[in-house]
């Protein structure tokens, strides 16, 4: 892993999907859902000292050809967890509908807006959306960092194979790296 002393000043911290579905009483929880949720909170506060601009990614499922497993538009799951909205009241939100983050999204030209080169990654679930949007033809504009403890996955095991293939493309980083 590397380390960063400070956060870039054109930086932006991007947390994907930490969504209620994913928690205790939702209907895909995740491994250490809890943990990676404090460290994302301790990354938000890292970043709001360093003013740095900081966007949630909420997934909404298509249910166009029926309802999904999860993150079904109007339930309580799709819903981004409340530590983090209160921490977050007033932070872009972008919708998708796809693993990658960019894809089909406002993402790019957000980060275009706020002049943005480098980004920091974190969110559920490591191996799907997190990978997906660091590895996405769309990110390869910016220098992209995945806050390693601040991501989890379905098991520890898949976490750790996830961050080992992206290890090859991108830097890891840990929350008390910021």
């Amino acid at each position: 892993m590397s380390s960063l002393n400070k956060i870039p000043a054109n930086s932006a911290l991007v947390i994907i999907d930490v969504q209620n579905d994913y928690f205790t009483h939702g209907a895909y929880p995740q491994c250490q859902v809890d943990e990676a949720l404090a460290r994302t909170l301790h990354s938000v506060q890292r970043a709001q000292q360093q003013a740095i601009p900081i966007i949630l990614v909420q997934h909404i499922a298509d249910t166009t050809q029926g309802e999904a497993p999860f993150f079904n538009p109007n339930t309580q799951g799709v819903e981004i967890h409340p530590a983090l909205l209160a921490e977050l009241p007033n932070a872009s939100i972008v919708v998708k509908q796809f693993a990658d983050s960019f894809d089909g999204t406002e993402l790019t030209h957000l980060l275009q807006d706020m002049q943005v080169k480098h980004l920091l990654l974190c969110g559920i679930m490591t191996q799907n959306c997190v990978t997906h949007t660091a590895l996405s033809p769309a990110a390869q504009a910016y220098s992209v960092q995945v806050i390693a403890d601040a991501c989890t996955a379905p098991t520890q095991m898949v976490h750790h194979i996830a961050l080992s293939a992206l290890a090859r493309r991108v830097a890891l980083i840990n929350s008390q790296d910021l």
